[in-house]
């Protein structure tokens, strides 16, 4: 019978790794963690924060277009069937329009005037401005993106992930403000997660 030589002896006997090894493995695994893990922490707060930016970016763009369309129209101040309305056809659909100034204003069915701005005109506006229908509401839904509400004919549009009770200010959650009176949007990014 042949002998087997000390290399095939020494070969079969180390079938593991030594408690230096897994120890050097397991501090590694630590420091990567430990440096990595906050990092991808943050990653829900920025996602959230960038869809907030997101759609506040083409509610503006679509401000924007709304009043650009009122100036090539000829500035129209009442031609929605009352001197409270004024409507302003938007990519086939009716915007309404405060009169003097051209920003939207909301449902074109109602006052148009910026001193009247509803939560309704808000939802009518978001719901209308953009060709992808977002799941917003003027009830707060946690389901849905946005909560819609006015206050001093303002518009909020308070995103809902995160949240469970409908939001009456800006502190602690992130949305943008619509101001028909000026036509600016504005974020508020309140949010810690």
């Amino acid at each position: 019978m042949k002998q087997p030589n000390m290399k095939q002896l020494n070969m079969k006997q180390q079938g593991g790794f030594t408690l230096i090894e897994i120890v050097i493995v397991i501090i590694i695994l630590g420091l990567l963690a430990a440096t990595a893990l906050p990092r991808f922490l943050d990653v829900t707060e920025e996602a959230q924060d960038v869809a907030v930016e997101g759609i506040a970016g083409g509610y503006a763009s679509a401000v924007g277009l709304v009043r650009a369309q009122w100036e090539v129209s000829g500035r129209p101040d009442g031609n929605g069937g009352t001197a409270e309305r004024t409507v302003v056809n938007y990519d086939l659909v009716q915007i309404g329009v405060d009169g003097d100034i051209g920003y939207p204003s909301g449902d074109p069915a109602t006052n148009t005037r910026v001193t009247s701005v509803t939560s309704d005109d808000c939802l009518y506006l978001i719901n209308n401005l953009f060709q992808q229908q977002l799941r917003v509401a003027t009830t707060f839904v946690a389901a849905n993106q946005l909560f819609v509400r006015a206050d001093a004919n303002i518009c909020f549009y308070h995103q809902t992930a995160g949240l469970s009770a409908a939001p009456t200010d800006t502190v602690g959650n992130n949305g943008f403000s619509y101001n028909a009176a000026t036509g600016q949007v504005g974020l508020f990014l309140n949010k810690n997660i």
